[in-house]
């Protein structure tokens, strides 16, 4: 006589907490920038007024999935949907949230300069240099999973488009070219990026703006926002 199955519930299982952070950049001031919030100071809080990547748990009546959620992370922190927004990894054990085992899914986000955090204000939020962000004691894992954030991001801009999505539109060369030298850190030779620029064929021309010390210059706008262009080969490779 076979055994009879066993049928599982998933009540019968203890549930881990279920996160979403977002790692939110910008560029302000020539410098590369993330957004830090200060976790609040009541009672039973984990890390009480601790800087921390914006974030919170999955909202299984709002949330309909990891993507959604970040989304709305997003929209929460800044008040602009995300122009763009990458998964960026999954961290969890049984040590990192002192409330019980937790899982977050991490996302990285490229906003342009913001005028202002849309947030309510019992919330103290920061835009810091990323430098002085690293060297913060962050909450939970987050000093990792910014690191993380930062290594794939200037992985990336080696040999993508990516540094356009800091930019609000239309954009001059130039200006494009400075965000680049600030996300990689070093100086690029002009004429070879603004060949790169057009070779790539992922800008149309938007018309005359008036680009830096106010001299008139052709503005450019992203042909598709769905993903980065890739180039053929990478900065590091040769301007």
């Amino acid at each position: 006589m076979s055994n009879p199955r066993v049928v599982f519930k998933a009540t019968d299982f203890e549930r881990p907490l279920v996160t979403v952070d977002v790692v939110i950049f910008t560029v302000m001031a020539d410098q590369l920038r993330v957004l830090l919030v200060r976790r609040p100071e009541g009672d039973g809080e984990p890390f009480p007024a601790r800087w921390a990547l914006p974030g919170g748990f999955v909202d299984v009546d709002r949330d309909a999935s990891l993507l959604a959620c970040a989304e709305r992370k997003l929209r929460d922190k800044t008040g602009v949907a995300a122009p763009y927004l990458e998964q960026l990894g999954s961290w969890g054990d049984a040590r990192r949230d002192p409330r019980g085992w937790s899982t977050t899914h991490a996302y990285f986000s490229l906003i342009p300069k913001p005028e202002a955090v849309d947030d309510n204000a019992t919330t103290i939020t920061e835009w810091l240099p990323c430098d002085q962000a690293a060297r913060r004691r962050l909450a939970f894992d987050h000093n990792t999973i910014l690191g993380a954030a930062i290594e794939r991001l200037r992985s990336k801009v080696e040999y993508t488009s990516l540094p356009a999505f800091l930019l609000p539109e239309p954009f001059t060369l130039p200006q494009l070219q400075r965000v680049y030298e600030v996300v990689l850190g070093r100086p690029l030779d002009k004429s070879a990026f603004r060949k790169r620029m057009l070779d790539a064929d992922y800008l149309e021309e938007a018309g005359m703006v008036t680009g830096d010390h106010g001299r008139a210059a052709m503005g450019y706008r992203l042909r598709g926002r769905d993903h980065p262009t890739v180039f053929p080969r990478s900065f590091k490779s040769g301007e």
